[in-house]
């Protein structure tokens, strides 16, 4: 299978240390495997331990991996946008967004990649198609992402086994839209926003496997998503189709 060349993989990471070494183990041999791809690690103030200087490390020893610090990161989903603009800036093909400490495989990529060879302008990580699975996260959180999906699909419109998983790549001229889109999430519904604006995109579902415990999702955090489900749904039903064309 030919797959692009010119990849990256945009990593948010904060507090990492711990799982740092296995993280970087898995995606160093997938790198070698590929003979391709760089990995973009976005760390703001949000990490509180030595990650920044971890990254910064293996940044000087391999160039395949580049440290962006972005201090004025006001919460993850800057720091996705900021990584992603990074990358588009360096020229990438295709990018691929994805959470560190092994909750999202890095040895997904190449199904991703795939994908995105195959025609599609978008692949999205499904933890609830067929192959996928959700493991070790706690019930609350599990039902949390079902739940979401479903108002979500029943409310906008849309179709997609999951509208909550984080990991996901396109095509650079997606990106270069994206990065320039006035996004309204500043937490968790980030994922679905980003599905639902590229709903009339190409795009395929690809199996992922979601093994680390979540953390709690904060009261700030879901009034921000409901507001912003409301917003679209507002434009749903007054016939303002929204998209990120």
């Amino acid at each position: 299978m030919l797959f692009y060349n010119d990849w990256a993989a945009i990593i948010p990471m904060a507090n990492e240390a711990q799982d740092f070494d296995q993280f970087i183990d898995v995606l160093r041999r997938l790198l070698d495997k590929l003979g391709s791809g760089k990995a973009y690690f976005v760390v703001d103030h949000a990490s509180k331990d030595n990650t920044l200087q971890l990254c910064q490390d293996l940044d000087a020893k391999d160039p395949r991996f580049v440290t962006v610090w972005a201090p004025e990161n006001r919460n993850v989903v800057d720091a996705y946008i900021r990584g992603m603009r990074a990358a588009y800036e360096a020229g990438h093909e295709i990018i691929i967004e994805m959470d560190a400490g092994l909750s999202h495989d890095p040895r997904a990529i190449p199904m991703f990649l795939r994908v995105l060879n195959e025609g599609n302008e978008c692949a999205f990580g499904s933890r609830f198609t067929n192959g996928g699975s959700m493991g070790n996260s706690p019930l609350n959180r599990r039902t949390l992402s079902k739940v979401g999906t479903l108002l979500s699909n029943t409310l906008l419109g849309t179709r997609m086994y999951d509208m909550t998983s984080g990991f996901q790549g396109f095509h650079r001229e997606i990106v270069g839209k994206l990065i320039n889109y006035p996004l309204l999430s500043r937490a968790h519904f980030y994922q679905t926003e980003v599905r639902y604006l590229l709903r009339h995109h190409r795009f395929a579902e690809v199996p992922i496997h979601y093994n680390a415990p979540s953390k709690s999702v904060s009261q700030k955090a879901i009034e921000n998503s409901l507001s912003t489900l409301w917003y679209y749904l507002r434009k749903r039903m007054s016939r303002q189709s929204v998209s990120l064309d």
